[in-house]
């Protein structure tokens, strides 16, 4: 068998062959603390989140980035984020400002820090451990990059964690140990201290950014050639450090694709009258990298040459010039059409490979018969340039100033763009990448570098980053030949009428702050029914019905919906239905089944289910105590933003319980926590006047009046007007919450304090004392049934 019959068998394979690829979704978050209130300036962290956040969304992350963040910022950018990390393939989180550790636990200074109190560490700081945690519940990959290596800048040395008064250490983070396929990079080792640098960016992200966007370089491969660069930079001063537990190999720049181009063409070339242009397209590398040409099998039938040079057998040639090869045949000695072939090789710079074939029919240009064909192909050359010209108008007038809608939290949205020119000669380059979400055809991630075929357009798709409403821009540059158009679209962001009538508070799968039971619109059960029937695969939205029916008073319509969300892996599901046999609502209270629920929510990572399980076993109800456990719950919750759990832990340190001593000073933190949240959340036990507020200090110099109850009132929010029937709207329903004066949007919700007041009320009723009861032996203390949460 010929070469050039292996090469087109093995060619037809590969045409027929089916590859299974995925776009894998990867997401970033980027921190960088500089502006300290309490502290001076860092100089390098603002730059340094730039620098890196630009780098993922080169790779193609979805990025999430914040600055200067004070800790209630943090808690809400970083459960935002979570909800985007919920089924990601690698999730990133980088951070790059004060940190350190205490009692081999590391903390991330937000810039509001004063850790001025032994309590203030829990209340003020954000634990690394806890946030990995959630990162395990949510992805398949977790990397955490730390450039907070710097000494301890705080005059106090000892803070409370949990039930021990621990001294911090001095200077570095300590080490982490990560679960099952988890990378954690350190700007320095363990115990040491990392450098600005006397650059724009510290000597560590400097060398990360420069590193990270090698092609086809494994992690552990840029974390080794970061080391060198940093080691370098510091005359040893800095080595950086990384523990890791991967199994998966991860690539931040893959680049495992073929350069695109039509296998199979035809030409016909005229014999007999020199060199003739064979108008093939030049290859596209769709990753954005350079091409080369080999060529695989000669025509027989003539000379292949480029600039008036005969190519050899395996020679190679850049890829743009394979658009500028000639064929000279000889005059045919008979008048009859004969076809040859040229068969060639494209390559991308990382080793992928497309085979092409051009098929040459060969016919007679000399005589009348051949000057007339000649003149013939000469004209169609013509038409076909004018044709392309056209096709590209038409293809940038069917992208351009369209605005398409794309509803947020439902997965890549195919854009439906019906681009008209299917010519394998024409090509696109994205001239300006969406700032946030990720684009994508169906097997692969597109990065600001990427080029698509024309017969890619329409399988182009759009994910909208959560908790982002700004519109985006997608730029075009449309080529054939010498012929040019940009067009550019526009992606609008929008969230479901159901997410804004019935999602929930603190949902960490959820993609908006949330309401209560008693703010849902009349119309919330029709919105969301109207949802789940258009995206049936979306638990989220069954979870919300159920919300809905529970709050019309449909209680077993409502326990189906969340079962069935619960079915499809909805951890808040698995707590509501825990919520709901605790409460007896509709069914017999089952507390060992509720326990179960509880337990198994907590685990993924749910704040209310923390709460209710960290109760449980702090008070023993049910099961055997455990008030070690239960009190690290309380504490992972309360750091999340769990209102309940922050005032739990106020009245257990106020009060003293199961073996936890009584401490005013850690009980103030948490009531200062509490209320400082009253600027995110509408609704809370904590939520009194200011003049309150200020009386608590009290409790610290006047042990007899300590505060055991607080009365809260609750003023349900006017219902929204009903819609006309038969229209699905929102319109009743504000997309966003009351703004607070600090310009953050406030958190129309109790964060899971089982005090949502509707017509099917989970525990407690209007009005109900909710804080502690009295009692100091941990079997009643805040006993309202708080773990009905929704």
């Amino acid at each position: 068998m010929s070469r050039f019959c292996v090469f087109l068998a093995a060619l037809i394979l590969v045409t027929l062959t089916t590859f299974e690829a995925s776009a894998d979704r990867r997401v970033a978050l980027v921190i960088g603390n500089s502006e300290y209130r309490e502290l001076p300036a860092l100089k390098n962290p603002d730059k340094d989140a730039g620098d890196i956040a630009s780098t993922f969304r080169t790779a193609g992350f979805d990025v999430f980035v914040a600055k200067d963040l004070a800790r209630l910022q943090f808690e809400e950018r970083f459960r935002t984020y979570l909800a985007a990390a919920d089924g990601a393939d690698l999730a990133v989180v980088y951070y790059s400002g004060h940190g350190f550790q205490i009692g081999g636990e590391n903390f991330l200074i937000p810039v509001d820090a004063t850790l001025k109190d032994a309590a203030d560490v829990e209340v003020q700081a954000i634990k690394l451990d806890d946030m990995l945690l959630q990162l395990r519940s949510k992805s398949k990959i977790q990397v955490i990059i730390l450039d907070a290596c710097r000494n301890n800048p705080f005059p106090r040395k000892n803070y409370w964690l949990r039930d021990q008064l621990i001294v911090a250490s001095g200077s570095g983070l300590a080490q982490v140990k990560g679960s099952e396929n988890a990378l954690i990079a350190f700007a320095t080792e363990p115990g040491a201290v990392a450098y600005d640098g006397s650059g724009n960016l510290s000597p560590f992200s400097s060398a990360f950014s420069r590193r990270a966007l090698a092609p086809n370089q494994e992690i552990r491969a840029v974390m080794s050639a970061v080391r060198r660069d940093v080691v370098k930079a510091t005359d040893g001063k800095q080595v950086p450090w990384e523990n890791s537990s991967l199994l998966d190999d991860v690539f931040l720049m893959p680049r495992a694709n073929r350069p695109a181009l039509p296998p199979v063409l035809e030409k016909i070339v005229p014999s007999g009258i020199g060199p003739v242009a064979l108008d093939l397209p030049a290859p596209v590398d769709v990753d954005g990298g350079a091409v080369s040409v080999s060529i695989e099998s000669l025509p027989a039938l003539g000379r292949l040459t480029l600039d008036g040079k005969p190519l050899a057998m395996g020679e190679r040639i850049d890829g743009k010039d394979l658009s500028r090869l000639r064929m000279d045949a000889p005059e045919l000695a008979s008048g009859q059409e004969q076809v040859d072939t040229l068969a060639y090789t494209t390559h991308n710079e990382w080793g992928g490979e497309s085979q092409g074939v051009l098929l040459l029919r060969i016919r007679n240009g000399a005589g009348a018969e051949g000057k007339q064909l000649v003149a013939s192909l000469a004209a169609e050359q013509k038409q076909a340039v004018v044709e392309r010209g056209i096709r590209i108008a038409d293809a940038a007038e069917a992208i351009e100033n369209r605005d398409i809608e794309i509803p947020v939290g439902v997965g890549p949205v195919p854009l439906k763009l019906d681009f008209p020119a299917k010519d394998p000669s024409i090509s696109l380059t994205l001239a300006n990448y969406p700032a946030t979400g990720t684009l994508s055809l169906p097997d692969r991630i597109l990065s600001p570098q990427s080029s698509l075929m024309a017969d890619d357009v329409d399988k182009l798709r759009y994910e909208a980053q959560i908790g982002s409403a700004t519109p985006v821009e997608i730029g075009f540059q449309i080529r054939a030949d010498d012929a040019s158009r940009q067009a550019t679209l526009k992606l609008s962001p929008s969230v479901d009428p159901c997410d804004r009538a019935a999602g929930e508070p603190l949902d960490l799968q959820g993609v908006i702050p949330g309401r209560l039971a008693n703010e849902m619109g009349d119309d919330a059960v029709e919105l969301c029914q109207a949802s789940v029937k258009t995206y049936p695969e979306i638990a989220r939205f069954r979870y919300e019905l159920g919300r809905a029916l529970l709050a019309a008073g449909k209680v077993d319509e409502a326990r189906q919906a969340i079962q069935e969300a619960a079915d499809k892996g909805y951890v808040r599901a698995v707590f509501a239905l825990g919520s709901i046999v605790s409460s007896g609502i509709g069914t017999a209270a089952n507390p060992e089944q509720a326990n179960r629920s509880y337990s198994e929510a907590s685990d993924k990572g749910d704040p209310y289910a923390m709460t209710a399980w960290g109760r449980t076993l702090f008070n023993g109800r049910g099961v055997q105590r455990d008030t070690a456990k239960g009190l690290d719950l309380l504490l992972k919750s309360a750091a999340m933003g769990h209102i309940d759990a922050i005032n739990d832990l106020a009245s257990i340190f106020m009060e003293g319980r199961n073996g936890v001593p009584a401490d005013p000073d850690r009980a103030l933190a948490f009531f200062r926590a509490g209320i400082e949240r009253q600027q995110m959340y509408s609704l809370g036990v904590l939520s009194t006047p200011k003049q309150v507020a200020l009386a608590i200090p009290a409790c610290k110099v006047q042990p007899p009046k300590i505060i055991t109850r607080i009365k809260v009132v609750h003023i349900p929010a006017p219902r929204p007007k009903t819609p006309k029937p038969g229209k699905r709207t929102a319109a009743a329903i504000p997309d966003n919450p009351v703004q607070k004066q600090n310009g953050r949007a406030a958190w129309a919700g109790n964060n899971g304090n089982g005090s949502e007041r509707g017509s099917a009320n989970l525990g407690g009723g209007e009005g109900t004392d909710s804080s502690t009861s009295e009692g100091t032996d941990g079997d009643s203390g805040t006993d309202t049934d708080t773990n009905s949460n929704f």
